[in-house]
């Protein structure tokens, strides 16, 4: 009898140690009602309820949850009908606000993100739909926190997942697409033909200059040099001049031994002759290049040239066949 009395307290013990005693995982939070209404919240870890009086009430999860909003039909500003489903991502900030002021907390979101999403895609156009998501994310994103704020929930981020335009708007627009790159192309085709244009017009204008410019240097040289040569000329007839002034006949010889080797030169490579003319008296030819050595010399001397007896005739010498 004794052992049976024993062993009822023992289990009343046990219990009552399990009624007591709560153990709280981390993520999790739990309220505590005492005979039905809300008193406190139980933080991760270990707490001790009151037997027979205090109990748990809901469990609540304070992690990051991410909660899908179902695929539905939109019509846009301009009547046109796009799927639309996207993602919630929440997070429980109040556990007592989560678990008494609202019923079905992750539905509650879902049919609020539903009704926002078909508000804020239903005020705009299809292209403003299809190009300005992150747009639509953040007017979602505001009207959704500002909504569950009274739950205790906070709304980190709403991401819509996928936008399906209608099939002959989705050819429309590729239509469209190609249409444009083909556009670009023709552009930047042209754009590159009159680079390529100016280029050549450039080359042209620099290669015309560069040659316009050589040929005025190569004609300042030529009158250089035809004035070099005019002043040599004019200097040689000069100091001819001054030795025939002062009685030299080798000064005359010079001048016409000058004119007979040129024109017997040009006598001797004219395209017309078959047959060379030598002059009969070579010795006549001798003693005029023989002066013109002597005053050769008496100009290098800077000196009067030195009479010299004179070699067979002074004369032009007559040619013969």
């Amino acid at each position: 009898m004794e052992l049976a009395v024993a062993g009822v307290f023992l289990f009343l013990a046990v219990v009552v140690a399990f009624g007591a005693i709560k153990i709280v995982p981390q993520g999790r939070e739990y309220t505590v009602e005492r005979f039905g209404r809300y008193t406190r919240t139980l933080k991760p870890g270990i707490s001790f309820l009151t037997p027979f009086v205090e109990g748990i009430g809901r469990r609540v999860n304070m992690m990051e949850q991410v909660l899908d909003v179902p695929r539905q039909e939109v019509i846009t500003k301009d009547n046109a009908v796009v799927q639309v489903d996207g993602i919630v991502f929440i997070q429980v900030m109040d556990a007592a606000a989560a678990a008494y002021r609202v019923d079905n907390l992750n539905y509650a979101i879902q049919q609020l993100a539903m009704t926002n999403l078909r508000t804020v895609v239903g005020s705009m156009e299809l292209d403003e739909v299809l190009s300005q998501r992150d747009a639509i994310n953040t007017r979602l994103l505001n009207v959704i926190d500002e909504a569950t704020g009274p739950w205790g929930v906070k709304a980190a981020r709403i991401e819509i997942k996928d936008l399906q335009p209608p099939p002959d708007i989705t050819a429309a627009m590729a239509r469209q697409m190609k249409a444009e790159r083909e556009r670009r192309a023709v552009i930047t085709e042209a754009d590159g033909e009159k680079s390529a244009a100016i280029a050549r017009a450039e080359g042209a204008k620099q290669a015309a200059i560069l040659e316009a410019e050589g040929r005025r240097e190569a004609a300042f040289r030529d009158a250089e040099a035809r004035e070099r040569e005019a002043e040599a000329e004019a200097k040689a007839t000069e100091m001819v001049s001054t030795a025939i002034a002062k009685g030299d006949v080798n000064a005359i010889n010079y001048f016409v031994a000058q004119k007979y080797v040129e024109a017997f030169a040009q006598l001797a490579n004219s395209p017309q002759q078959k047959t060379v003319i030598v002059p009969a008296e070579m010795s006549a030819l001798v003693g005029t290049v023989g002066g013109v050595g002597e005053l050769v010399k008496a100009i290098a001397a800077d000196g009067p040239p030195p009479k010299s007896p004179p070699r067979g005739r002074s004369a032009v010498p007559t040619t013969g066949a």
